[in-house]
């Protein structure tokens, strides 16, 4: 037997050991066999240690977990298939890490760097998108994805990670943000790295660097796309890797951004990271690496202008809109666990707008840099500045809008309006809504209402405006009205895209003082669901029955239905069920095997699609015994 004890500083990587052994002045040499030598979250000298054993167990060790979607308002946990310890796994993290342009251009010098996280973890941050080089995952954010996969209809990253492999790392269509951010967790915990996703919901994009995200209206209400580059995601998913970051002031070690969705480039590589959680609560964004873009992502403020012709009007100033309900698995337990308080200080508070300022200040020195070495650079945009929001404009005064809440008027605001559904709309159902109308007047007055529906694509672009209205209400002094809308699915299927979210907007304006109100509300549809019961316990090796029951949501015909299964420890590969034609709301009912190859707790997922949808999923926990 021979003992092998690495130095926490060693080089991670596949190693080939040999013996040698001398007679006299002849030497022999023999191949003993090769080890992978990964990063070790358990050893108290290495960069990766983490001092919490259920935490370990989370991070490095789970092979299944949930991707959070929907918006804040209505989170769905969407199931995710790691698999980070099936057998191939692991050989393509190191085919991986040698497919990066670092180890092209100088194999050496990137090999000497393997044994530290910071670096390894901003290598494989590039390599799973595919914009610079052969990565893993392609993006697409369009709508026709007939070439290859929907994101929407992945359940796993093996099944990725495996077809980029077999075709000789030819980039795999496609992905989204947390497609990309799940595959990432997969090849981090199989390096050793404590891995987590996280998903922010309103998250901003940020194109030109100025903590300010300029959204677009028409006086209907519809939301117009070629006004500006910037951008709210209903949700975004990234990762987070825990290490030491020596190369920072102490104590913005721990959590780190590592965010591989193709938005921006870093010192000219599409990737994000690592930053310190820590340093992005604190306004630290001088801190390497890329703070400015996450700490937009979770705390940038939000300016809502009105278009009229030629003209455009700046309406309100949000700063509470993006960075909510910022989302990861809760340790040991299927539940979510929210860690906004880790991102930044509480809305309102007097401490998160000291870091906004101090963050503005950040921003400020470093375009001063830029601007002295050629670079031209400027925080305002628009004519409007994130001073503002301290001059003349406090937090108290800042009229919110109506995304998921009802707008909040200014002092003066007479006028009031808030969105309510009255029942949770599922997809082929009628959306039912309410609209709240409140005259704050102590006069008579008529209230001209316009109405909009539109799509949005995950990325917060708006999509098919398919509903528009118009409608004039007289309300008297003080007066509460309601208003009851209805959008049935034959107005609203054909547009949706795969992420089944609609926008409605109501512009009220009334004629005493011409003021006008803005007020949104996101609609996710919900999802029938599916149900898996195992018949019987599972057990190592031996046969296991699971029924599977699910139904049509539509009050139409569906075709080229595909039920698409795997679980890491229950399927060796994905197990794909034809279905072919589906009736309306039919139901149905069918079984299938698997046969379990690792003990422990493991997770069953099912994706089930049609021409009509992509996104119906199900998951199911299993106990495997021996």
């Amino acid at each position: 037997m021979v003992v092998i004890m690495p130095s926490s500083k060693a080089i991670i990587g596949q190693y080939t050991l040999k013996v040698q052994i001398t007679k006299g002045s002849k030497a022999t040499t023999y191949k003993l066999g090769t080890f992978v030598l990964l990063f070790n979250t358990w050893c108290a000298d290495d960069d990766v240690f983490l001092d919490d054993e259920p935490k370990r167990q989370e991070y490095v060790m789970n092979d299944y977990g949930f991707v959070y979607q929907g918006n804040q308002n209505w989170i769905s946990p969407c199931p995710w298939n790691f698999g980070q310890f099936e057998d191939d796994i692991i050989d393509i993290s190191l085919r991986l890490l040698d497919k990066n342009l670092n180890y092209l251009q100088d194999a050496f010098k990137d090999l000497s760097h393997r044994n530290n996280p910071v670096y390894v973890s901003r290598v494989v941050c590039a390599m799973i998108n595919s914009n610079d080089d052969n990565g893993v995952l392609q993006g697409n954010w369009g709508e026709d994805y007939s070439n290859g996969v929907s994101p929407s209809a992945w359940n796993g990253s093996t099944a990725i990670l495996r077809k980029w492999f077999k075709k000789d790392c030819e980039p795999v269509k496609y992905g989204q943000c947390w497609v990309f951010a799940a595959v990432m967790c997969t090849v981090m915990r199989s390096l050793g790295i404590p891995t987590r996703v996280v998903t922010n919901f309103d998250s901003a994009h940020d194109t030109n660097n100025n903590l300010i995200i300029d959204e677009y209206y028409d006086p209907t209400g519809k939301k117009l796309e070629k006004e500006s580059h910037d951008s709210i995601w209903n949700f975004h998913v990234w990762c987070e890797c825990w290490m030491a970051r020596k190369d920072l002031p102490p104590g913005y070690g721990g959590w780190q951004v590592l965010d591989p969705t193709p938005q921006e480039t870093s010192n000219g590589i599409y990737c994000c990271g690592p930053a310190s959680v820590r340093a992005i609560k604190e306004g630290e964004l001088h801190l390497h690496h890329d703070g400015p873009f996450v700490f937009s992502m979770v705390n940038a403020d939000c300016v809502t202008w009105t278009i009229y012709g030629t003209k455009k009007e700046k309406y309100f100033c949000d700063p509470h809109t993006i960075g909510r309900r910022i989302s990861t698995k809760s340790v040991g337990t299927d539940d979510r666990e929210d860690i906004t308080h880790t991102y930044k200080y509480d809305e309102g508070t007097i401490e998160e707008r000291k870091v906004f300022q101090k963050a503005l200040q950040r921003l400020s020195r470093r375009s001063i840099k830029m601007s002295s070495n050629g670079s031209p650079y400027s925080p305002i945009s628009n004519g409007f500045s994130p001073n503002d929001v301290f001059n003349g404009v406090s937090p108290e005064r800042v009229q919110l809008p109506g995304r998921e809440q009802p707008n909040r008027p200014l002092s003066d605001a007479n006028l009031f309006l808030k969105f309510k559904l009255t029942e949770s709309p599922q997809l082929g159902q009628t959306i039912n809504l309410a609209l709240l109308s409140v005259n704050l007047l102590s006069v008579a007055k008529t209230l001209k209402l316009s109405f909009s529906a539109q799509t949005l694509k995950h990325k917060g672009k708006p999509g098919v405006q398919f509903w528009k209205d118009s409608k004039y209400i007289d309300m008297g002094p003080k007066e509460e009205k309601w208003l009851l809308l209805q959008i049935p699915y034959s107005q609203y299927g054909k547009y949706l895209e795969d992420n089944s979210l609609i926008r409605v907007a109501a512009v009220g304006e009334q004629n005493v003082t011409w003021e006008k109100v803005l007020v949104e509300k996101d609609i996710n549809l919900a999802m029938p669901q599916i149900m898996i019961n195992p018949l019987g316990s599972a057990r190592l090796t031996k046969p296991c029955r699971v029924q599977l029951t699910f139904t049509n949501p539509l009050s139409e015909d569906v075709s080229d239905c595909l039920l698409v299964i795997e679980g890491s420890g229950l399927l060796k590969s994905q197990m794909k069920i034809i279905v072919d034609t589906m009736k309306a709301k039919e139901r149905s009912v069918l079984e299938f095997e698997v046969v379990p190859y690792k003990v422990g707790l493991k997770q069953l997922q099912v994706n089930f699609s049609s021409n009509k949808f992509q996104v119906i999923k199900g998951y199911r926990t299993i106990v495997v015994n021996n």
